[in-house]
């Protein structure tokens, strides 16, 4: 069996033909870029594909192409230190600690973001196995050699007419059988699909042999919308939100089945902006001083439909009206002189929300610069708006405690930043 070959690049970099994309491989690319109306992962260049702003992983029948971060001016950057700057980040931002249910024995081998998600998913499943699964109550209806329940008079006459020694009955079972287990049984067969990895094929075949059987059922988002946790499912959570990253981004290839395709990739700019919220709120949370919330919606225009705004973070004294706000961008900035748009949208925040501190933070080399926005004939002092750049690093706790010391600085307005 061919092994998985595996590519890496950088966000906005080109893959073309000439770069080692095979004819077979581009027309996957072509033909998944059509699968929706605003396709946002890549767009089609001649003879290749071009990246956007999203990072991850594409998986394309045997070829793994990694999409890694870069936030730096170097012609040639070194991927390694990318790729463990991103997997870092996933980590922070969806709570995979490696402390919790067991993931300290992951050993996760080199250009393995896909590898990552898959060992952290029957981590987790094991996990459950360990802990002991749950068990629901499910309506049943079968034919059996023995009255067993409510006897279902019209199927009865249907199936049993000539076998008078069976019963078609209505019973309730408590078993393993429902959607919890349906879910993860469909992400566990194809993990054994896509990934090549030995260890893993050999935990799999132990899950198989373990879990139930289960139905094959047609899923989709709403079947995960569908789903409530309680104080019994709660532990399912991390392992549902694995499965379903896998199941809803998997696209099988139907005509010939040799080019499946499975995207998991994120917006870069979204993601920068969860793990300076994540950090902040691990700084943050043993204080009772302040509170913090990301993407809150707030009014400013209303006619017959309402306009809102959305600041990516703010922060609030629980003590008095004073409020911060951050706005984060993932690119780099010429000598730190942000563009007039973004200006303008942190000067409504600054006015809309009545805020007298705002900043724009990118990540960068550790500069920052502050001024202030003008009021045209007013004696009012417009609101302080800084430019912060935070350095980068593949350690996550010491990038983390850098991004809460930043904001601890521009909380105090000391100098230097």
């Amino acid at each position: 069996m061919a092994k998985n070959k595996l590519k890496q690049c950088f966000e906005h970099q080109s893959l073309k033909l000439n770069d080692g994309l095979s004819e077979t491989e581009l027309k996957a690319f072509q033909s998944f870029y059509g699968s929706g109306k605003d396709f946002p992962y890549y767009s089609l260049i001649h003879n290749g594909i071009k990246f956007n702003e999203y990072v991850g992983v594409i998986q394309v029948g045997k070829t793994v192409i990694e999409v890694l971060p870069k936030a730096d001016k170097e012609s040639n950057p070194d991927k390694t230190k990318w790729q463990s700057i991103l997997i870092g980040m996933l980590r922070v931002v969806n709570d995979l600690k490696e402390d919790a249910s067991g993931y300290s024995s992951l050993k996760l081998k080199p250009n393995s973001i896909l590898e990552m998600y898959f060992e952290i998913f029957i981590t987790e499943v094991e996990y459950l196995i360990r802990t002991g699964m749950l068990r629901k109550y499910r309506n049943n209806e079968s034919n059996q050699h023995t009255l067993k329940g409510r006897l279902v008079f019209s199927k009865q006459i249907q199936k049993n007419l000539v076998h008078k020694e069976r019963f078609y009955t209505r019973n309730t079972i408590y078993d393993h059988e429902h959607i919890w287990h349906i879910i993860i049984h469909q992400a566990i067969k194809l993990i054994k699909k896509l990934s090549e990895n030995a260890s893993l094929h050999s935990r799999i075949g132990q899950l198989e042999l373990i879990f139930p059987s289960m139905p094959s059922i047609h899923i989709s988002e709403n079947t995960f919308t569908r789903l409530v946790y309680n104080r019994q499912t709660i532990r399912y959570q991390k392992a549902i939100e694995i499965a379903k990253l896998l199941l809803l981004n998997y696209h099988p290839d139907i005509q010939s089945g040799r080019n499946n395709v499975l995207a998991l990739m994120f917006n870069m700019n979204e993601l920068w902006e969860r793990f300076v919220y994540k950090s902040l709120g691990k700084h943050l949370r043993a204080s009772n001083e302040y509170s913090l919330h990301a993407q809150k919606s707030y009014p400013f225009w209303k006619s017959t439909r309402m306009k809102n705004i959305k600041p990516d973070i703010i922060v609030k004294s629980t003590e008095s009206d004073a409020s911060w706000i951050w706005d984060t961008k993932w690119k780099l900035p010429k000598d730190l002189n942000p563009s007039s748009g973004d200006l303008q949208q942190m000067y409504a925040y600054a006015g809309i929300l009545d805020s007298q501190s705002v900043a724009l933070v990118y990540p960068g080399e550790g500069e920052t610069i502050s001024g202030k926005f003008v009021h045209l004939n007013s004696h009012k002092e417009g609101a302080q708006c800084s430019i912060i750049s935070i350095p980068v690093s593949a350690d996550m706790a010491q990038w983390q405690k850098m991004i809460y010391d930043c904001f601890e600085r521009f909380l105090l307005k000391t100098e230097p930043f």
